[in-house]
């Protein structure tokens, strides 16, 4: 079946028009690690630079106010992307990661003390451990981990209910796993966590992209989530924040442009969400970032959701009729957001990946920046096939025709 959106992509219309270069043939199945960027996105970024460049927010001038609207108005299109109360409760990041690490600074460390209790789960980035560990070492509280079933990688209610406690001061979940592919019950988790008095943090890297997101539905105090899984260009990131949250905070970066007033002796604060964007902002990527959230809206949320677990259910279905395939995780591509993870007995996870890379197909293998949760599932290293709206069941079939091939390649007659 044709796949229409593969033309708005100048890296598969190269691909498919056989004018790649190197990439030629190339299968791009690591789109969770980073997604291709269609020409919209491009475009719209060579023109901010071409026509609107100027520094927003501070000049008095009519190219500096364009250039500030177009920084804006990137702001309002990622608040109605994920349902925000307003345009002040999106603040520009880096990353998903720095997102994390914003509030971990700014809250963590001035709203913790020893004995309160951090609870994420096992099979968080370490962009949303490392940032706790962080703030467990200089408050005294602890850091607590949610299970999850081995199997399937669902969080029992019964896991919750223990977890989070009286203690608990905040609560800090992945929506999907970047690993096996399982959407958290978020809403559920942050019924809990409220319940119990502790703020709620929702790392959306892998969710966003795929899903329809609502942060007033889920009720999120904070949202993560980064520009490039989205077809967005690198560098730029948001984090939502419920604006009295966000009022009460410190900066995490301090310097030009997120001050009000300065002395000799001290500063206060520009207004909410400005005075966490220090310095320059990352104008071009934000309008990048906005673009890209406006195509894959125009495409249609329900639609990708669709389309992303109809080929995983392809590949995973695939997968089980070749002896030695371990899938990790849920054996069933709708609860996959995309994301196959697996093992081939007796050939590393790196092996895989090189071998099929000599086939022109790209996966990721490794720990896949989640090392908790493979000690959790005695799994060292997995390989993983990720996939996107611009993927193709010929890719699929391609992928599950060389996969069959590993072993033997390897030197196992099987």
């Amino acid at each position: 079946m044709e796949n229409k959106y593969r033309k708005d992509f100048p890296f598969f219309k190269a691909i498919d028009e056989n004018e790649a270069g190197e990439n030629k043939g190339l299968v791009y199945f690591d789109t969770a690690a980073t997604a291709q960027r269609p020409f919209i996105v491009l475009n719209a970024m060579t023109h901010f630079y071409a026509t609107e460049n100027a520094n927003p927010l501070r000049g008095l001038y009519s190219l500096s106010e364009r250039a500030t609207l177009a920084y804006e108005n990137a702001r309002a299109t990622v608040a109605n992307f994920i349902n925000a109360k307003e345009s002040a409760e999106i603040v520009f990041t880096r990353n998903a990661s720095e997102s994390l690490n914003l509030v971990a600074y700014s809250w963590g460390l001035n709203n913790l003390k020893a004995g309160d209790e951090i609870c994420v789960t096992i099979m968080e980035h370490h962009s949303n451990i490392v940032p706790w560990q962080m703030i467990c070492k200089k408050t005294g509280a602890k850091l607590v981990f949610m299970e999850c079933d081995k199997e399937t990688g669902i969080i029992s209610d019964e896991e919750i209910a223990s977890k989070i406690n009286s203690h608990t001061k905040i609560v800090s979940v992945v929506h999907v796993s970047n690993v096996l592919g399982v959407t958290n019950p978020v809403k559920k988790i942050g019924e809990a966590a409220h319940a119990a008095g502790a703020i709620f943090i929702v790392d959306g890297a892998q969710s966003a992209p795929h899903m329809k997101v609502d942060v007033q539905d889920i009720n999120a105090d904070f949202f993560a989530m980064s520009g490039h899984k989205l077809c967005g260009p690198m560098g730029i990131g948001a984090l939502y924040g419920k604006r009295a949250l966000l009022e009460k905070m410190e900066p995490f970066l301090r310097g030009g442009e997120m001050i009000e007033y300065v002395t000799r002796e001290t500063a206060t604060w520009a207004e909410v969400p400005h005075k966490f964007e220090a310095g320059t902002v990352s104008a071009g990527d934000a309008v990048g970032m906005a673009a890209a959230i406006r195509y894959i809206s125009s495409i249609g949320l329900d639609k990708i959701e669709k389309h992303d677990a109809a080929l995983a259910c392809r590949l995973i279905d695939g997968m089980k009729q070749i002896p030695h395939i371990n899938i990790i995780g849920p054996k069933d591509g709708n609860k996959r957001c995309g994301i196959v993870t697996f093992t081939v007995d007796g050939v590393h996870p790196h092996d895989v990946a090189t071998l099929l890379s000599e086939e022109h197909i790209a996966i990721r293998a490794g720990h896949h920046c989640a090392q908790p949760l493979g000690q959790y599932l005695q799994q060292t290293a997995t390989a993983r096939a990720s996939l996107y709206f611009y993927n193709t069941e010929a890719e699929a079939d391609y992928f599950l025709e060389k996969l069959s091939h590993l072993r033997e390649w390897s030197g196992f007659k099987d």
